[in-house]
């Protein structure tokens, strides 16, 4: 078990502590998004289908849900810190080469190593929060770290497409570049290092506790919500694209990014849920968030005005916006003492469904029929819904003669 050290020192740095972390979250998952309103672009630009180049992105967010398995252990064995200014370093060099790539699988190809390097983030920066901060600040931080993670799904799109508008798509990457370079001075300057105690296991137990982590049907439960949500948030927002830009409301592509922007607002719950949680139950929050989220998702096909498609889209993005770090918490407790393999296999969960959303949507698409394509996300996420009726979350007063309680 990790002890920390010398944490005391930095007590008056929490606030600037979590603001570094939520910028890492917005400014790193940027780039995951960046590729979803340049679709038309690309097809355009290297000939291909729109098959093929909805694999610009999942290329990245595959890889990232990939690298998200691999860094957790690591740095469970040789610190945090040192994993996020390495991977930031070198997402700052992958990104401003990607800016000089012309050729179609030239750019899913460092576009997957770019996701592979900017994995390190998610789920090293979660367990930095658990180790560093003091419980009642933990899951504040978390939720800002959470609420990043979120926003840069909607930042992501609005920044590329003002860019592309005016610069071109390569200048996405070059600026991105910069904003990384800066990030890691940041990260270096004002992030004060996690001197823990570690451990001398293997890094190969530590892979061995996620594959014993699919053995628990509570988290297998917990898991499957997870990958639900950016499956959902990023298939929402390219069908929601292409419903605003066809013959039923005609929106050019910068007033189609205006809607896609005032979506952060539902964003902004994301750091209050740990506040929301204690005053109306954890158990409260998922449901009503998942619950928010379907509604939200099975409205925006019938919605029959555009100030409604926009109030039901903030409503789904809340939705998802308050689950994301209670799901997180939940599993954390669930886990116990594998805590840190639990988070790092979230965040690969997480961002697999990240990498599926696109696929699923642009398939969706070919169909024409948007009423049934946001149907099929509702669906997918009333199922989440309803599982989260059998997850069970373990009290945390530990006692033998207490069997684990519902979280109701």
């Amino acid at each position: 078990m990790t002890q920390p050290a010398n944490t005391t020192s930095y007590s008056k740095n929490y606030s600037l502590m979590t603001t570094i972390l939520f910028w890492c979250g917005l400014v790193i998952l940027t780039s995951m998004y960046i590729t979803i309103p340049l679709t038309t672009v690309f097809i355009q630009s290297f000939h291909v289908s729109s098959t093929q180049a909805a694999w610009i992105g999942s290329s990245f967010s595959l890889c990232y849900a990939l690298g998200c398995l691999l860094y957790g252990p690591f740095s469970d064995r040789y610190g945090r810190k040192v994993f996020l200014v390495t991977s930031i370093s070198v997402l700052t060099v992958v990104t401003i080469a990607i800016g000089f790539v012309d050729s179609f699988y030239g750019l899913i190809i460092l576009r997957g190593i770019q996701g592979l390097v900017a994995a390190a983030f998610a789920p090293i920066s979660l367990v930095y929060a658990g180790e560093m901060f003091p419980p009642p600040k933990r899951l504040t931080a978390v939720g800002f770290i959470s609420s990043g993670l979120l926003m840069a799904g909607i930042a992501g799109q609005v920044f590329s497409g003002i860019v592309n508008e005016y610069l071109g798509w390569h200048a996405i990457f070059f600026i991105l570049g910069i904003l990384y370079f800066i990030t890691t001075l940041l990260v270096i300057g004002f992030l004060p290092k996690d001197e823990m105690l570690r451990p001398k296991e293997s890094v190969l137990i530590k892979f061995k506790q996620m594959t014993a982590l699919l053995k628990q049907t509570q988290l297998l439960l917990a898991f499957s919500i997870t990958f639900m949500l950016l499956l959902s948030l990023v298939g929402m927002y390219i069908i929601l694209g292409s419903y605003l830009g066809s013959a039923r409301f005609g929106l050019t592509n910068q007033e189609i990014l205006y809607i896609r922007a005032v979506g952060i607002i539902g964003m902004l719950l994301s750091p209050f849920a740990g506040g929301i949680s204690k005053k109306i139950g954890t158990a409260t929050v998922l449901r009503g968030g998942l619950a928010l989220a379907t509604i939200g998702l099975f409205a925006l096909g019938l919605s029959p005005s555009l100030p409604l498609i926009v109030l039901m889209s903030i409503g789904f993005v809340a939705g998802i916006a308050v689950v994301t770090p209670v799901i997180i918490s939940i599993i954390s407790q669930l886990a116990g003492n594998a805590r840190g393999s639990a988070i790092s296999f979230n965040a690969f969960i997480l961002f697999l469904g990240a990498s599926t959303g696109p696929i699923l949507a642009i398939s969706l698409l070919k169909t024409e029929q948007y009423l049934l394509s946001f149907g099929i996300l509702g669906s997918i996420l009333l199922v989440g819904f309803l599982l989260s009726f059998f997850i069970k979350l373990v009290s945390t007063i530990t006692s033998k003669s207490v069997a684990p309680e519902r979280i109701s």
